[in-house]
């Protein structure tokens, strides 16, 4: 029996194109989420949290705080995804910034900015995935423990983005709280559902 012949690879261009396409969709999804007043979890909430106490930009924060985890980048999964990751993040950080300046939402509805704010997170995180590219720290670890045990990486940041959400109990109220977990929800079930091993061939 023939053997199936293997998958060709991502070009530079498309891997360009994946990355700028889904910091567009990650910013856009983030920014809901953001004029809700609502929380997220990862570095990407972290950042956001820093930013809103010091009124530091947040693509300054959110690069920084992402430092670190580009070691583990490179160490275990390689120069390739720790570069993309690394243009990702940089990217992410200067369109988030820099959106205000091309979108104004005078009201957005919370429930609404919850579900899609996170459904549109989670979608440019698969496709970074899907690229061999994350917007590093934590997701950089999701993709390891998939890669290294077959945990499911949504599966992993569902469970660490809830507890995330759920320390925060004594600083929001429980209704931002609720909508919160609710987006989390809607990311990582993205994930969960369309980034497994094997089903997808492109690399």
């Amino acid at each position: 029996m023939e053997s199936a012949a293997a998958p060709d690879r991502h070009t530079t261009f498309e891997d360009a194109q994946a990355i700028v396409t889904a910091c567009a969709f990650f910013s856009l999804g983030l920014t809901l989420l953001g004029s809700a007043r609502l929380l997220m979890g990862g570095t990407p909430g972290i950042a956001l949290l820093i930013a809103r106490a010091t009124h530091l930009q947040f693509g300054t924060v959110y690069f920084v705080v992402n430092l670190p985890f580009f070691w583990l980048g490179v160490r275990r999964l390689g120069w390739p995804f720790a570069l993309k990751t690394f243009a990702a993040v940089a990217l992410l950080a200067f369109a988030t910034d820099r959106l205000p300046l091309v979108l104004h939402l005078d009201h957005v509805h919370p429930l609404y900015a919850a579900v899609m704010g996170g459904a549109l997170a989670g979608v440019g995180l698969l496709m970074l995935f899907r690229h061999e590219a994350s917007l590093g720290g934590l997701s950089v670890l999701a993709l390891y423990l998939q890669e290294r045990f077959g945990i499911r990486a949504g599966v992993f940041q569902l469970v660490v983005d809830a507890a995330i959400l759920v320390a925060s109990f004594f600083v929001v109220s429980p209704t931002t709280l609720a909508l919160s977990v609710l987006g989390a929800i809607a990311l990582n079930l993205v994930l969960a559902v369309n980034h497994r091993p094997g089903r997808y061939s492109g690399t």
